[in-house]
């Protein structure tokens, strides 16, 4: 303290209004409002997604951060009541929908306005905030909130978006099999092919995860609405790049990843010989050709992987503008997009044969676009992932992992969901907490609660929030498969069960004939277990005479295999039936 100050008293309170506005200060505010008819004016609350505090007055951590509106706790009682009620089993014409019902045309998404060289960035920037404003107030005079889907409120994040389209020859949007129309917009495929004039290739992926009648009866679904549209199977995980059996006892499905993964050659062959077709002799695209087919050659069983000399990551973010110029210097960029989790990054791990893009389930991981060179010749832009505006509800868009399970509020309408078309109670093989014959969202929560022992810490109650977040988090990882099919896919099962494109569907699948794949799983099959499969397996007997004093239980449902993951990866050679990955095609010669 200076000589000569007095020092002035200085209350707890008011220390604790300097840090809160010291906080403020750095971090921004945390909610934004929009007016709204529902709520007399008082305006809706905008949560911001992975919001983190900025480590000095520089940085902009939460520049990229997800902006969603918040429900009101009259919603979020509503919603736990209804998941007290008994559940109300659908049938399997339930699972089919159509995208029409849930993006209507006037929903349309935000587009960069119109800009030159002679604007200045804060003139640009100024324009395009006025514009967004706009563009969002113009949706809440056409729509009620509470009908529409939580969607991207970050201008930032739309701008990374704008980015993409701009500097992209062909535009990959990728969408996850299970989903597949609730993830498409319409909007941005009649922007791309009729407006900006590119090739629009869609990437069904995760079709690991569904039958192969399913994944060919989407394909033809997309085909038929949308004619210029370029479509390509593809799957992150072929059975080369997995590890022991792909189901339990009970039907959950197990995807154990080798510790080193291969590229994944049939889909990459796909995406290449599309791309091919799109260029023609414009690139050259021939080291791409040539790592395929060296990939392709490569027994399944070795442990070396194809080296990818030629990668180069740009790790910094760039903000310059852009004007387009088609190949531009002869290279071919390809832009991935995508709702989040949908595994646009994976994806391209997939088709490099490493990683070179970070990977995680939380959705706004990826917070700006990054450039990566597959080859000289040809390179891919990740963009982050985009939700867009519709009218899914917000339960399908938790399974969809378009919304953070973390956040959640309140997770059990979406259990509710998932157990009224599968059977949860078989799928888990638990019992009803109280033994009663009929069951809730919340007793199947109990249940899975009180069979994997999480119990609050305080008052040792059983966990039921934290069972739902698990279950929710298990539908995410694909283990509990619920996976929707397109319009009459009922009616025309036994055509689409026999289509030739099945083969193709199995051969990216790369599954061995002897393996029992999960994707095979319909709802009919799910049959009484024998007293041996229901039975606690030696593993769980193990883990729960260890729990037997009260302690809680802290490992995820992910975990609950991984005592006997090294013994299966010892005998990863056994399981291998096929050591070259045109086998499942040369069957048909």
């Amino acid at each position: 303290m200076p000589q000569g100050r007095r020092k002035v008293p200085f209350s707890g309170k008011a220390k604790k209004e300097q840090l809160k506005a010291k906080r403020q200060n750095k971090q921004g505010p945390k909610n934004i409002l929009l007016k709204s008819s529902e709520d007399s004016g008082e305006g809706t609350s905008v949560q911001k997604i992975n919001f983190q505090p900025a480590r000095d007055g520089k940085s902009k951590p939460n520049r990229y951060a997800l902006q969603f509106f918040k429900e009101s706790k009259e919603q979020v009682a509503k919603q736990k009541e209804l998941a007290r009620q008994s559940l109300d089993p659908k049938s399997e014409k339930d699972l089919e929908v159509d995208g029409d019902d849930y993006f209507v045309k006037e929903l349309d998404f935000p587009k960069r306005p119109a800009w030159s060289y002679d604007l200045t960035k804060d003139q640009l920037e100024s324009k395009e905030q006025k514009y967004f404003n706009e563009y969002l107030k113009s949706i809440e005079e056409k729509f009620d909130w509470k009908e529409l889907s939580v969607f991207e409120l970050n201008l930032e994040t739309w701008r990374q978006l704008w980015r993409v389209l701009e500097m992209s020859d062909v535009i990959l949007f990728i969408v996850d099999i299970r989903f597949s129309a609730f993830m498409f917009p319409p909007s941005l495929y009649d922007y791309v092919v009729n407006i900006l004039k590119k090739d629009f290739i869609l990437v069904l992926n995760k079709i690991d995860l569904a039958s192969a009648s399913v994944v060919v009866a989407w394909k033809a679904y997309f085909q038929e609405k949308y004619p210029d549209l370029h479509i390509v199977m593809f799957t992150t995980l072929p059975g080369y790049n997995l590890v022991g059996k792909q189901s339990d006892t009970g039907g959950l499905q197990v995807r154990r990843r080798r510790g080193k993964i291969h590229m994944a050659a049939e889909g990459t062959q796909q995406l290449f010989d599309v791309c091919k077709q799109l260029v023609g002799n414009e690139v050259d695209l021939s080291s791409w050709e040539n790592k395929i087919k060296e990939e392709m050659n490569v027994e399944i069983d070795t442990d070396d992987q194809v080296a990818i000399e030629e990668t180069h990551q740009l790790k910094s973010v760039d903000t310059q503008y852009y004007e387009y110029e088609k190949y531009s210097k002869g290279v071919l960029t390809v832009g991935c997009i995508g709702q989040p989790n949908v595994g646009k990054s994976s994806l391209m791990n997939a088709i490099m044969g490493k990683k070179v893009v970070s990977v995680s389930k939380t959705p706004g991981h990826t917070k700006h676009f990054q450039t990566i060179f597959l080859t000289k010749n040809v390179r891919l832009c990740d963009c982050p992932g985009l939700v867009f505006p519709s009218k899914v509800p917000k339960t399908l868009q938790v399974l969809m992992g378009s919304y953070p399970i973390a956040q959640l509020r309140e997770p059990y309408t979406t259990v509710k969901y998932l157990a009224e078309r599968l059977d949860l109670v078989k799928l888990l093989r638990i019992e009803h907490p109280t033994n009663d014959d009929t069951w809730s969202a919340i007793d199947i929560c109990d249940g899975w609660a009180k069979k994997r022992r999480f119990y609050t810490a305080k008052a040792a109650r059983l966990d039921t929030y934290r069972a739902a977040n698990n279950i929710l988090r298990m539908a995410l990882d694909g283990k509990i498969c619920l996976c929707h099919r397109p319009p009459a896919y009922a009616e025309k099962k036994g055509y689409w069960s026999t289509h030739p494109e099945i083969k193709i569907v199995e051969w990216i699948q790369a599954r061995s004939s002897e393996e029992s794949s999960p994707q095979n799983l319909e709802l009919s099959d799910l049959s009484d277990e024998s007293d041996e499969e229901s039975a606690v397996s030696k593993q769980e007997q193990m883990k729960y005479a260890k729990s037997e004093d009260g302690e809680t239980d802290e490992n995820d449902e992910q975990d609950e295999n991984s005592e006997d993951d090294e013994e299966e990866e010892n005998s990863e050679e056994e399981l291998l039936c096929a050591t070259n990955k045109f086998a499942a095609l040369q069957g048909d010669d």
